[in-house]
């Protein structure tokens, strides 16, 4: 399949690479230039500009918030204008309901399909082909680019006809994976508080009570206190949680536990935590409690 990818960053550019390895026809395109260096020695074509990633059937995109995407989708000279009738937009970055219905309808007057897929998985899931993708759009489209889908994970699940319904159920995923990150790190910080060592902790309860893979990646992070580097930064998972608790005051949906998690990332995000990876507000309890001094880079006094 003929293919453009926008977007080369920690996600984008494992996912870029397995299409090619699948033997698609990609060409791709990131903002900031020399990022496609490594992917055209496997066989990409390095576009010159966005006109050039817009030529095929398809163009998916993995952009990292509301802004970029809109940057690169609604501007002037954006994917909107320079993409063929009939083609479709595929994007897979994590966005809002608002922006996605805006996008649906922008595709719709421009002759052209939209199609929201986003992703669950961490960066060493995306260079596995491992991801669970979440569709919804037009049925056909869907249909259409399951070739792709099959070459970046392991399960896709279509949601609904409406695009945005995709973007709905990643942030609720999303706004449950904080949550359990914050239990977490809250258990832990009352068994360390009391001697029990902290990943012996985690070991039991990931091999017992809560074997799920989000308890045993993020249950061995906070354990350990290793937040660095990071594979999904706390600033994306804070927009993420604001995005879900924007589309439930628009829905008329109490959230508490969200705008908890809300406070959190920002108690983090207030004290430097901008380089860390989002599991580091579960170790925030243990900070609290005195219980364990943070970890990761300091800024010295001038």
């Amino acid at each position: 399949m003929k293919v453009g990818f926008i977007g080369l960053g920690h996600m984008g550019s494992r996912m870029a690479t397995n299409l090619v390895k699948a033997g698609h026809d990609v060409t791709v395109f990131n903002r900031t230039p020399g990022k496609g260096a490594s992917l055209a020695l496997l066989g990409a074509h390095e576009a010159a500009d966005l006109a050039d990633a817009c030529n095929g059937s398809a163009v998916i995109s993995m952009l990292a918030d509301d802004k970029a995407a809109s940057d690169i989708a609604l501007a002037p000279g954006g994917i909107v204008d320079r993409l063929p009738k009939g083609a479709i937009h595929v994007s897979m970055s994590t966005l809002s309901v608002l922006l996605s219905r805006r996008l649906a309808l922008a595709h719709e007057k421009a002759g052209q399909r939209y199609v929201a897929a986003p992703v669950f998985g961490r960066p060493d899931m995306a260079a596995a082909a491992k991801l669970f993708i979440v569709t919804a759009g037009n049925s056909a489209a869907v249909d259409e680019c399951q070739p792709l889908f099959q070459a970046l994970g392991q399960k896709t699940t279509p949601i609904g006809a409406e695009p945005w319904m995709a973007n709905l159920v990643k942030l609720s995923g999303n706004f449950l994976l904080a949550s359990a990150i914050e239990a977490m790190g809250e258990a832990v910080a009352l068994v360390s508080k009391a001697g029990i060592v902290p990943r012996a902790y985690v070991d039991f309860l990931t091999e017992s009570l809560f074997t799920a893979p989000a308890y045993k990646t993020y249950g061995a992070l906070i354990a350990e206190g290793r937040f660095e580097p990071a594979a999904f930064a706390a600033p994306l998972g804070h927009k993420d949680i604001r995005l879900a608790l924007a589309a439930a005051e628009g829905l008329r949906v109490p959230m508490p536990l969200a705008s908890l998690l809300n406070d959190r990332f920002l108690r983090l995000l207030a004290n430097g935590g901008d380089h860390l990876d989002w599991a580091a507000i579960g170790g925030l309890a243990s900070q609290d409690a005195g219980a364990m001094k943070p970890r990761g880079r300091r800024t010295r006094p001038k």
